[in-house]
């Protein structure tokens, strides 16, 4: 079997427009003509970047405690979260068509039968059509008042012209089973789009790299106060930070060396060329699922999901 030809691949980091699922979705078909114009064949955003990432807001909750107001917020992000197909999904479908590239997008979800909300990872392909979604496993601290937990049927690699891609969502990257699940489907191409923009996180996805023998990609918005419409600004409290996310997107190689980025403290998108001959070079001396790994003594299983080798 041949390894794909090398090719290039985008991360976007940038900001949504905040609460609003009609701009930012504009802003995606722009951003995704933009990669196009660079020949990207992959192009990634970042974390629930529809309708953004709500770090600071509180929904009116305390522990034993909820209020009318922070209900009323609540409705409002519910409202400019998207339902999954829906039209928003279209317009990012024929745009990835038209890019002639995989489009890999953080949305939040509104599911539509139970109404509640999921912080999910949507795959388009160049064909324009929507071929995968997996659900967050578990919201991290306060994310869980506004997302459900993903069921985990969804823990699945593709296998793509471009080679095996799969990603997790944010701090899902800390649950070394979940990373396992990915590593037995032979992923070649891990996506971490995250609401991480600490120096821990860049460790993160270097040891990922590392451990995996995979490249990766790691997406963050770049999001400041201003980017908040002004009545929720107003709700951030004195000791918040003037800069909410820094970024820190960047692409890893096999052997854990960053390729491109990070990139701090503006908007922009980070390129680079995927040779998968450099998956194979690094997992001469390491192979976490074949030479390295020892099927005797460990066994991962996945409920409801059937991994593929």
């Amino acid at each position: 079997m041949e390894t794909p030809a090398p090719f290039l691949a985008s991360v976007v980091q940038a900001a949504p427009v905040f609460f609003n699922k009609a701009k930012t979705v504009d802003k995606i078909l722009q951003l995704i003509a933009q990669a196009s114009s660079e020949k990207s064949s992959l192009i990634l955003f970042p974390e629930v970047f529809i309708p953004g990432y709500p770090r600071g807001l509180i929904f009116g909750t305390t522990v034993g405690g909820r209020t009318a107001e922070g209900r009323e917020m609540f409705l409002r992000y519910w409202e400019h979260s998207i339902t999954v197909p829906g039209p928003e999904t279209q317009l990012i479908a024929q745009a990835a068509k038209h890019a002639n590239a995989y489009v890999v997008i953080g949305v939040t979800e509104k599911d539509t039968i139970s109404d509640t909300l999921y912080c999910s990872l949507l795959y388009f392909s160049p064909q324009g059509e929507l071929i995968h979604k997996h659900r967050k496993l578990k919201p991290t601290a306060a994310e869980r008042i506004i997302w459900g937990e993903g069921d985990g049927r969804d823990l699945q690699v593709l296998t793509t012209p471009l080679g095996k891609i799969g990603g997790l969502i944010c701090w899902e990257n800390y649950m070394p089973l979940a990373r396992t699940a990915l590593y037995q489907q032979g992923i070649e191409i891990y996506l971490a789009p995250t609401a991480d923009a600490r120096g821990s996180w860049q460790s993160t996805l270097e040891h990922i790299a590392c451990e995996g023998r995979c490249f990766v990609l790691g997406c963050n918005q770049y999001l400041t106060r201003d980017h908040y419409p002004e009545e929720l600004r107003s709700l951030l409290s004195e000791e918040h930070p003037s800069l909410p996310s820094r970024g820190g997107s960047c692409i890893v190689s096999p052997l854990g060396k960053p390729l491109a980025g990070p990139l701090y403290d503006q908007e922009g998108m980070i390129t680079t060329e995927i040779d998968l001959r450099e998956v194979i070079k690094a997992k001469m001396d390491f192979d976490v699922i074949g030479h390295y790994a020892r099927p005797d003594v460990f066994e991962l299983v996945v409920k409801g999901n059937p991994l593929e080798h």
